[in-house]
């Protein structure tokens, strides 16, 4: 009998989990994709030299842009409020893209940040400014960058290369969209996108438990 309690426990919690996390702050059941099928990194190098790829991974995309650590406050609010919640997930990482010429200020600020958190997934890529100006335009949003490359907001991408937010009608009826998420304002980190990574990580947790009890 505790046999069947156990299995019966261990199959719902993680549904359980998914609808609890699906009733927060964001009124979406699922978050929507704002852009689907993005542009994969090309073979940019990282600080250690690697290319990193957003496939397969569950990605923070950033624009740090030229005056990395100006704004590092943007970073320290990432860092707190999402980063330091969810690196220790399976195929979670952040990857900030930013111009070549700025490898010393974000090596400062990873050893600044090092401090308070392990950066083993935090990634930052270097392409030309015009490289990077072009990945950003194909994303399609309405947010843009300003001269130094740079935009406050971060973005969620999926496994699959979609660009997820909220856009369309919610559940009450409502039209709602957001492309991005302000690392100004530790408020809109807390609150919805910490809400809107919890539904992302919920759902491919769902989708591995399914996969799994298939394979059984």
């Amino acid at each position: 009998m505790k046999k069947y309690i156990v299995l019966t426990v261990l199959f719902a919690l993680p549904i359980c989990a998914y609808l609890f996390f699906a009733s927060g702050v964001n009124s979406f059941a699922k978050l929507p994709t704002v852009t689907p099928n993005i542009k994969e990194l090309s073979n940019w190098k990282s600080l250690d030299g690697d290319t990193v790829r957003l496939k397969d991974k569950i990605t923070i995309l950033g624009f740090p842009g030229s005056e990395i650590l100006y704004n590092k406050g943007d970073a320290f609010n990432l860092d707190q409020k999402i980063y330091n919640k969810n690196r220790e997930f399976a195929d979670f990482q952040v990857v900030m893209l930013a111009p070549e010429g700025t490898e010393d200020q974000a090596r400062q600020l990873k050893t600044e940040l090092s401090g308070i958190s392990d950066l083993k997934v935090w990634h930052y890529v270097f392409a030309k400014p015009e490289e990077i100006q072009a990945y950003y335009d194909a994303l399609k949003l309405v947010g843009k960058l300003d001269k130094n490359l740079r935009t406050p907001n971060v973005f969620i991408i999926d496994k699959d290369l979609n660009l997820r937010g909220r856009k369309g009608k919610n559940k009450k009826g409502e039209e709602e969209y957001k492309e991005g998420y302000n690392t100004i304002s530790a408020a809109d980190l807390h609150n919805e996108m910490s809400d809107d990574v919890k539904i992302i990580l919920a759902e491919y947790r769902l989708a591995l438990k399914k996969n799994n009890k298939r394979k059984i």
